[in-house]
C-alpha cells in the first residue's frame, strides 16, 4: 500500500511540477528570475512554450524524481495519521518551487563543470580554424541583422550562424561544436540580461568584427538602468580582436554615445554623417524601396521587408558586408532576396485576411513601427497584444503609451495580459478609443474564439508580441 500511494503521489506531483519546471527552463535556469516569476504569479501555462528535454533538464528531472519519490515514501511509511499525511502532501505540493531550488543547487557544481568542459572544447576548436568571427549584439534587431548579414555574405563566403536564439554561452558552444565545419565566417548572435554576459560570450568567440544593433530599454527589469545596458553591449566592442572593426547602428542616443566612446576602428550607420545610411525611403504593403548610401556611393535597392527597423538592419548589415568585400551588385541582389525573419513583422496572407506577425517584438520602438505598417493597410484592423514586459519601473508608462499608439490605428484591441491590461486600456481611452471595442482574453482558446467573431473579409490582424501556436 505504501508503494502504491507513493507512486500515485509522484505521478500527480510531476504533472503539477511541469509548469514550474517549464518556467525554470524558459528563464534560462536562473533561480532568481524563477523565484520572481513564481511569487509574481507569472506561471508558464499554455502550449506556446513547451518543456524541452535537453540533457540538462533530463538530469534535473531524474534527481527531482528520486528526491521527491523518497520524500513521499517517507511520509507514507512513517506518518500514520491520515489527516497528517494529507497535510504533508499539501505542504509538499505548495512548496514545489522550493524543491526545484534545492535540486538546482545540488546539481549546480556538476552543471558548471559540464559547462566549462564544453566551452573549453569549443574554444580549442575555434583556435584551430581559420575562420572570420563576427559578434552581433544590441537590444533590438540582433536576429534580423544576423539573418540579413548572412544572406549578403553568402554571395562570397560559406557562413555558419548561431541558429534561432542560440545567443547564450551554451548556445554558442553548441553551434561551434556541432555546426561549424569548413566555413569561412562564423556569425555569433550574443544576448544578455545582466552586466558581464556579453564579455563572457566574447571569451568564447573572440570576434574579429562586431555589430551593435539598436540599444534601448530591453530587459530593463534585470539590467536596472539604461547605463547598465549600454555598458553590457559595449563589452562586445571592448573585446574584439586586435585591429578588429566595430559597426554601430547610429539610430539611438545610446549607440551614438558608445560610437563616440570607442577608440578603435569603427563605422557609423543609419546616420547621415555615417559611412552607410538610407534616404528617399518609400514603404508600402508590398515592401520597401530606398537609396542605400555606402562609402559615398548610391545603390537603389528594394526589399520585401517592412518597417524602418528592418531598413536600419539592412543598412547596418550592408556596411559590414561591404567592408568584407561583397560587391555592390551582390548587395542589391541579396537585399531583394531577403525574406522576413519569422515573427518579426512577417506578413502572412490568405484569401480571407492578412496577418502581421510581430509576435517576437517586445519594445515600444518596434511596436510603433509595426503599427505604422498596420496603418498602411485598408480594411478592419485588429491588434492582439499582451503589452510590453520586463520594463521595470517604466512598464506602466510604456504600456500606457502603447495603448495610445494602438488607439490611433486599430479598430479593435485584444489584450492578453492581466498586469498590463489597465495601462493599455487607459492609454487607448485617453485617445478617445471606444471602450466597447477593447477586449481581454485570459487564454489562447478565448482569443481564438474572439478573433473568429471579429475578423471580416480583408481585415488585418497584428499580433504584437503575441502569436498563438494554433493560429493559421
Amino acid at each position: 500500500m505504501v508503494y502504491v500511494s507513493t507512486a500515485i503521489c509522484e505521478i500527480v506531483y510531476l504533472v503539477w511540477s511541469y509548469f514550474f519546471l517549464k518556467n525554470y527552463q524558459l528563464l534560462g535556469y536562473n533561480i532568481k528570475s524563477f523565484l520572481v516569476s513564481i511569487y509574481s504569479f507569472q506561471f508558464g501555462f499554455g502550449d506556446k512554450n513547451k518543456l524541452v528535454w535537453t540533457k540538462r533538464m533530463t538530469r534535473f528531472i531524474i534527481l527531482y524524481f528520486i528526491l521527491s519519490t523518497g520524500l513521499f515514501f517517507l511520509v507514507n511509511y512513517f506518518v500514520k495519521s491520515l489527516p497528517l499525511v494529507f497535510l504533508n502532501y499539501i505542504i509538499i505540493f505548495i512548496f514545489a518551487h522550493i524543491f526545484i531550488v534545492l535540486v538546482h543547487f545540488l546539481l549546480l557544481p556538476l552543471e558548471l563543470l559540464i559547462k566549462k568542459y564544453y566551452i573549453a572544447k569549443a574554444r580549442r576548436k575555434l583556435e584551430k580554424l581559420n575562420v572570420i568571427k563576427i559578434g552581433i549584439t544590441g537590444s533590438y534587431g540582433k536576429t534580423s541583422t544576423k539573418n540579413i548579414l548572412t544572406c549578403m555574405l553568402e554571395k562570397e563566403f560559406k557562413v555558419c550562424t548561431t541558429p534561432k536564439n542560440y545567443n547564450t554561452e551554451m548556445g554558442l558552444t553548441k553551434t561551434i561544436l556541432n555546426n561549424l565545419d569548413d566555413h569561412d565566417i562564423l556569425i555569433a548572435e550574443m544576448g544578455a540580461r545582466h552586466v558581464g554576459d556579453i564579455k563572457a560570450l566574447t571569451k568564447i568567440v573572440q570576434p574579429n568584427y562586431a555589430v551593435l544593433t539598436t540599444i534601448g530599454k530591453q530587459h530593463i527589469e534585470t539590467f536596472k538602468s539604461i547605463e547598465n545596458i549600454e555598458k553590457t553591449k559595449f563589452e562586445l566592442a571592448e573585446n574584439v580582436a586586435e585591429n578588429g572593426i566595430v559597426v554601430f547602428n547610429g539610430d539611438s542616443p545610446s549607440n551614438l554615445k558608445l560610437y563616440k566612446k570607442y577608440k578603435g576602428i569603427k563605422y557609423l550607420t543609419c546616420d547621415e554623417k555615417g559611412f552607410c545610411y538610407a534616404k528617399n525611403i518609400k514603404i508600402d504593403t508590398n515592401g520597401s524601396n530606398f537609396d542605400l548610401i555606402i562609402d559615398k556611393q548610391t545603390l537603389k535597392v528594394s526589399t520585401k521587408l517592412l518597417g524602418k527597423g528592418n531598413i536600419d538592419n539592412i543598412v547596418t548589415s550592408a556596411c559590414l558586408a561591404y567592408l568584407l568585400g561583397i560587391k555592390n551588385n551582390d548587395l542589391i541582389s541579396a537585399i531583394k532576396m531577403l525574406e522576413p525573419t519569422p515573427h518579426r513583422l512577417q506578413l502572412i496572407n490568405n484569401n480571407y485576411m492578412t496577418i502581421i506577425d510581430d509576435s517576437y517584438n517586445s519594445n515600444l520602438t518596434g511596436a510603433s513601427q509595426a503599427l505604422e505598417v498596420l496603418s498602411m493597410f485598408d480594411g478592419q484592423k485588429i491588434v492582439v497584444t499582451p503589452g510590453l514586459v520586463e520594463m521595470g519601473i517604466d512598464q506602466s508608462e510604456a504600456n500606457f503609451m502603447l495603448g495610445t499608439l494602438i488607439a490611433d490605428v486599430a479598430d479593435y484591441i485584444i489584450i492578453m495580459n492581466e498586469i498590463n491590461k489597465n495601462y493599455i486600456l487607459s492609454g487607448a481611452i485617453s485617445h478617445n478609443f471606444d471602450k466597447n471595442k477593447i477586449y481581454f482574453c485570459s487564454n489562447r482558446k478565448k482569443q481564438k474564439e474572439l478573433l473568429q467573431l471579429l475578423t471580416t473579409k480583408d481585415c488585418v490582424v497584428l499580433f504584437e508580441n503575441d502569436l498563438p501556436d494554433n493560429y493559421k
